[in-house]
């Protein structure tokens, strides 16, 4: 029988037993991997042991909705300072991060691999161990950002985003590329060692050391440490001798961040020490590391999530620690996995549809609902779509304060 990351017992890539002792974990790690892709590879699941020459061919994230083409660039940052705060005897904590930005069109190399063929091999070992599927099935799905193109002109917002727990970073690449596409410099960030395998420069991929540790270290603990990555990270861009060659597109008076599951957590505990993030938003995680309860000093925070966290007492609570702008917005039919491309990996292995809302259409609104929040705070363009009900949106309501 496979394990969950809080130690539980799971019969498949995230559908742990929802049981009295693992409820609460459920909802920070929770259904993640059983939606099926609409439009990108193919209405049904395929077999388990198609050939990844078959099904990679057609897979493909849905294009990004902004005017600029986008760039990617990999960084690979070592904090000096810190020791990696889970496995010590591997020296300096290590980061991967994966830059996106708006590109000049006609520039840069070919579009960049989702994530490299090893750490598909973990993260299907780890989260989907019966699969014959091969890891190049999800490795090989194409992406639209190119490496290295040249930056378009101008400075642009940054926003910092953080993966679910046991997750690796490319998850949140449909709206990474989309989030660059309309405007925004994204870094988007590996925590090594909290998922199933971080590939380094150096050709190692590093397992994941704490997936089975989860309920024992505790999710402020995690929360806590990926809050002082981020912080490095932010260091190590806006500095005065920036990491990324192409630091001078960011402006560094306009930081947001967002993050999914524990990345989502990640987010308020980022902003709760660090004043340069000036907005943030937790997409369907658990508060484990709480909000001040003074609040963020004023600073918007949004809530966007699927209708099981009406029953999330975090929720509740932080809702009413938030002390600035805050929105509350459930989106009907999703579940945990809803808000990235986990929903697509699983279909590529064969996992069956649970949600009612199809991939495509998940991944529409999330792009949608979190760039809406980020263009009103870090651009100053009023959006109505935050206000209220859409008519076009039908799956999402809306709390406000």
């Amino acid at each position: 029988m496979n394990r969950s990351p809080n130690g539980s017992p799971s019969t498949s890539l995230t559908r742990p037993r929802l049981s009295a002792l693992a409820a609460s974990v459920v909802l920070v790690l929770g259904p993640a991997l059983a939606l099926p892709v609409v439009g990108a590879a193919s209405a049904s699941a395929a077999p388990a042991s198609a050939p990844a020459s078959v099904t990679a061919a057609s897979a493909q994230l849905p294009r990004p909705t902004g005017p600029h083409p986008v760039g990617r660039s990999t960084l690979h940052l070592v904090d000096r300072d810190r020791p990696d705060p889970w496995v010590p005897s591997a020296g300096p904590r290590q980061l991967m991060v994966s830059m996106y930005y708006p590109a000049r069109p006609g520039t840069g190399g070919p579009t960049a691999p989702y994530m490299t063929t090893e750490e598909a091999r973990h993260l299907i070992e780890l989260r989907a161990p019966d699969v014959t599927v091969p890891p190049e099935v999800i490795s090989g799905v194409r992406t639209w950002a190119h490496t290295d193109a040249r930056p378009a002109r101008g400075r642009f917002p940054l926003v910092v985003l953080s993966p679910g727990f046991t997750f690796p970073r490319a998850t949140l690449t449909g709206l990474a590329e989309d989030l660059a596409s309309r405007g925004y410099a994204v870094a988007l960030v590996d925590h090594p060692y909290e998922n199933a395998g971080t590939t380094l420069p150096d050709g190692r991929t590093l397992p994941c050391a704490i997936c089975d540790e989860f309920s024992t270290i505790g999710g402020d603990a995690v929360a806590g440490s990926r809050a002082r990555d981020v912080s490095f990270v932010l260091d190590r861009l806006t500095g005065r001798h920036p990491a990324w060659r192409y630091a001078r597109v960011i402006d560094a008076g306009r930081v947001g961040m967002a993050g999914h599951s524990i990345g989502g957590n990640s987010a308020a505990a980022t902003m709760a020490g660090d004043a340069r993030v000036r907005a943030g938003v937790n997409m369907d995680g658990t508060f484990f590391s709480k909000v001040p309860e003074g609040g963020l000093d004023g600073r918007p925070f949004m809530m966007f999530g699927a209708e099981a966290r009406h029953g999330d007492e975090s929720w509740h609570r932080t809702w009413a620690d938030l002390d600035g702008w805050k929105r509350w917005m459930t989106v009907a039919g999703t579940d945990h996995g809803s808000f990235t491309d986990v929903p697509l990996l699983a279909d590529l292995v064969g996992i069956p549809d649970t949600a009612q809302v199809p991939y495509e259409r998940s991944l529409a609104l999330t792009r949608a609902y979190v760039t809406a929040f980020f263009d009103q705070h870090l651009k100053d363009a009023p959006q109505p779509l935050l206000d209220g009900p859409s008519p076009d949106n039908p799956e999402v309501s809306v709390r406000l304060p």
